[in-house]
Formats: C-alpha cells, sequence, structure tokens
C-alpha cells in the first residue's frame, strides 16, 4: 500500500520521542547536556559523511573530489532566497501554532527543538528517494531503514531537547506523504545527478544543524532549504554539475 512506509516512520519518530520524554528526565543534567552534545556530534558527522562520500570518487586508481562549485554555489544562491523568504520564520511559526495547539504554551524550548529535529528527519535523500520508490514500486525499505534511524535520533534529542521533538513527525508526514503521492510526477525530474546533487547539499544542511545543536543557532538552516531547490536544477547544467 503507497504511504506505509511514512506512516511507519511517523510511528518510529512518535515511540523513539516518547521513550526519550518518559525516561529523559530520570537522567541528571549533566547526562542530558552530554546527549545534547552527542545529538549534535553525531548529527556533524552523518553530514559530513554525506557531504563526503558524493563529493570524493576513485578515478583511474585515484582519489579525486568534485562538485565544489555546484555546492557553493547552491548555497549562496539557496540561502540568499531563503534569506529574502524568510523561511526561517514561517518555520517558527509553524512551531509556534504546534505549540499553542498541543498544549505546550509554557515549555519556552518546543520550537527550537521541533525545528532542530524536523530539519534532522526531513532533509535528506532517504525521504526524497524512499518516498518515491514507496509511491510508485510500492516499496518501503528505504523509509523502514530511516524509521530506525530516526528512532534512536528522535529518542536521543527528545531526551536532551524536550517534546517540541516528537512533533516533527508532522513534518516527516506532510513532505513525505506529498512526495509519494506525487511520486509519478515527480520521478522522471528526479534523475541519478539530481539525487546526487539533493544528498551533498543536504549533508551540508545537516552538518549545520549539528553545528546548532552544539554551539547555539549559529546558522538559520530553514533559510538554507532552497539550496536543495537549487542543486536539483543545476544537475540538469553539466557545466555547473
Amino acid at each position: 500500500m503507497p504511504g506505509i512506509g511514512t506512516v511507519i516512520n511517523v510511528t518510529a519518530i512518535i515511540c523513539g520521542g516518547l521513550l526519550g520524554l518518559n525516561f529523559g528526565h530520570l537522567l541528571k543534567a549533566r547526562v542530558q547536556e552530554t546527549l545534547m552534545v552527542a545529538c549534535g556530534l553525531g548529527t556533524m558527522f552523518l553530514g559530513i559523511a554525506g557531504a563526503i562520500e558524493k563529493m570524493l570518487q576513485v578515478k583511474n586508481g585515484q582519489l579525486t573530489s568534485g562538485s565544489s562549485l555546484m555546492m557553493i554555489l547552491s548555497l549562496a544562491i539557496g540561502g540568499l532566497l531563503g534569506e529574502l523568504l524568510n523561511i526561517e520564520a514561517y518555520f517558527e511559526s509553524f512551531g509556534h501554532f504546534l505549540k499553542h495547539k498541543t498544549g505546550n504554551s509554557k515549555d519556552p524550548a518546543f520550537t527550537t527543538a521541533f525545528v532542530d529535529a524536523s530539519l534532522v528527519v526531513c532533509i535528506g535523500a532517504m525521504a526524497i528517494v524512499g518516498s518515491i520508490n514507496d509511491g510508485i514500486y510500492h516499496k518501503p525499505d528505504t523509509l523502514i531503514a530511516k524509521a530506525l534511524l530516526d528512532f534512536v535520533i528522535i529518542m536521543v534529542m527528545t531526551s536532551a531537547e524536550g517534546k517540541g521533538c516528537i512533533f516533527s513527525f508532522v513534518s516527516v508526514g506532510l513532505l513525505q506523504g506529498s512526495l509519494t503521492l506525487l511520486a509519478h510526477y515527480i520521478k522522471p525530474v528526479m534523475t541519478a545527478a539530481a539525487l546526487t546533487n539533493i544528498s551533498l547539499v543536504g549533508s551540508v544542511l545537516i552538518f549545520c544543524v549539528g553545528v546548532n545543536l552544539l554551539w547555539g543557532k549559529k546558522v538559520r538552516v530553514a533559510n538554507f532549504l532552497p539550496a536543495l531547490v537549487v542543486a536539483w536544477i543545476f544537475a540538469f547544467l553539466p557545466v555547473i554539475g
């Protein structure tokens, strides 16, 4: 059944979040602080690994790198568009909306936790590829694998940041559900080159989320989301891609 992968992913996020919420308060403050650092470091290295995987290739027995220009231009153009649109403000507004609608008005960390967690579990090729495969071929394997990762990530993040992380399931449901429904229309333009570009730029954004988790809000990551669209466009411009 199309969409089962997203249902499993959403369920995993809720279950992981509830575990983190119910047992996180049993941990001492210094342990919670260490978990926060673990989230930041883990997220940063997920981003680093994803970016390096797409940038480095072995050709004729030598290690070469590529796509640097595409990455820089995507981030620069995408960041400019994101700042002009102020996407971060919309993300935060939606977080505030959920905060009040779910009866968490007194939780000062709710919105930040929601935004951080949403960016971690939504940015990446697994969400796109998995949703398309689920929608067209009825194969939820990729999203099930992602669900296992998200379960652990959200459990740890909820322990450290609070219940706002749990509501990242709304972002995942909206994004992956929409991609699954539109899969037949999206697949032709999601070439291997496009997915590689999106994965590379997405990995850089995941790294930035890790930076924010470790050192506070240093990067307005949501404002860089248009960079993913720019990276997709560059896939059809061989000189840049």
